[in-house]
């Protein structure tokens, strides 16, 4: 259980230091970075102290963090059931002991994400109506940011988990950006209703009879995350795992080809030292860095997963959404929103539901 705090208290976050693929370093001056970049925060690692010591005694932003001593960490070649049986002397372990006693509010880990989920759902339990987690992702388009979920937790989901995912999100974005009725959609291979398998138009069909306090807004293609169409865009983890990575490897491959342009002459490097302002903030743009950090919805607890080969901007982009959770209490809005939806959901007449997806059906083979 997290315990509450005072408004005016410190996010206290715990951070698994030794998870990433660069190893310590790289989660300690991300931690730096974060700080000195004006966060507030009560930091703790967790690691191997001989190792944290000089590493955190080199970054003056982190004269006041923690070190609490961690045995072993979890290999990214680890097994999830491997962790559970014999990691609890690991750093990834500890950091979300921290979170399930009540001494962190949140935890971040650049580590194995299939042994994070594993841990988190063991240690912390899951929101009461969810069946399984959902990882969030932030997308940048030209009006903001967009949660793109799931990025990877689930390699398939049904109606109900798909349900389920949106409520999460629609959460998940208030919280952060503040607007009451965030748009959602659900991500399909075209607008139209009758288009996509049966799975996800009977997913529709219960968010438009039993949630009709969500500005559902129906289907939504590929390129609409970019576009920011809606604010929310829900997906199976597969799909949307792979659309993340195109999308990550698109923009470096932009950000390659910008720079071969601007550095090809002297006249081309002589513009872009004249541009250096408005190129430094594109770059912070389209970086993937930026927007690092997923967050495991539906897990009674705030986990941010951080990329694995993370940068120290990377990491703390990840550090500042965890503290960017602590003391929402988002969790029991989910609760008490899954229980309403899915209330209904079991209150529709099998004749009206059997309905809708014949008529569905009907639909898709017209339009085949």
């Amino acid at each position: 259980m997290i315990t509450a705090r005072m408004n005016d208290e410190k996010p206290r976050l715990a951070l698994d230091a030794m998870g990433g693929d660069g190893g310590p370093a790289p989660i300690v001056a991300g931690a730096a970075r974060a700080i000195a970049e004006g966060l507030s925060a009560s930091i703790t690692f967790f690691g191997d102290r001989a190792e944290l010591a000089p590493l955190v005694g080199a970054h003056a932003p982190l004269s006041d963090a923690r070190i609490e001593h961690a045995e072993n960490a979890v290999k990214m070649t680890d097994k999830p059931m491997h962790v559970l049986r014999r990691g609890r002397d690991t750093s990834m372990w500890a950091a979300v002991s921290a979170v399930a006693g009540g001494g962190a509010e949140a935890v971040v880990s650049a580590g194995n994400t299939g042994a994070l989920m594993a841990v988190a759902r063991r240690q912390l339990g899951m929101i009461e109506g969810v069946e399984r987690p959902a990882i969030s992702a932030l997308w940048p388009t030209p009006r903001g940011r967009v949660v793109v979920l799931d990025v990877g937790a689930n390699v398939e989901a049904d109606e109900g988990q798909l349900v389920n995912f949106a409520i999460m999100g629609e959460a998940f974005f208030r919280i952060l950006t503040g607007k009451e009725k965030p748009t959602v959609g659900l991500l399909n291979v075209g607008s139209e209703d009758q288009k996509g398998h049966e799975l996800i138009r009977r997913a529709a069909t219960h968010l438009r009879k039993c949630d009709p306090e969500m500005a559902f807004e129906g289907f939504v293609e590929g390129n609409d995350i970019s576009e920011g169409a809606v604010d929310v865009v829900v997906t199976d983890g597969f799909t949307g795992n792979v659309a993340l990575k195109s999308a990550e490897g698109a923009a470096r491959l932009v950000g390659g080809w910008l720079k071969e342009a601007l550095s090809g002459s002297l006249l081309s490097k002589l513009g872009a030292l004249l541009m250096i302002r408005e190129l430094s903030a594109l770059k912070r743009r389209i970086d993937p860095s930026s927007v690092n950090g997923g967050v495991f919805l539906g897990v009674n607890g705030s986990v941010v997963k951080s990329h694995g080969g993370a940068d120290a901007a990377g990491v703390a982009s990840a550090i500042k959404m965890a503290a960017a959770l602590c003391g929402k209490g988002f969790h029991k809005e989910i609760e008490g929103t899954v229980a309403r939806v899915f209330g209904r959901i079991a209150e529709l007449e099998p004749g009206e539901a059997a309905a809708s997806d014949g008529a569905a059906d009907g639909e898709m083979k017209a339009a085949i």
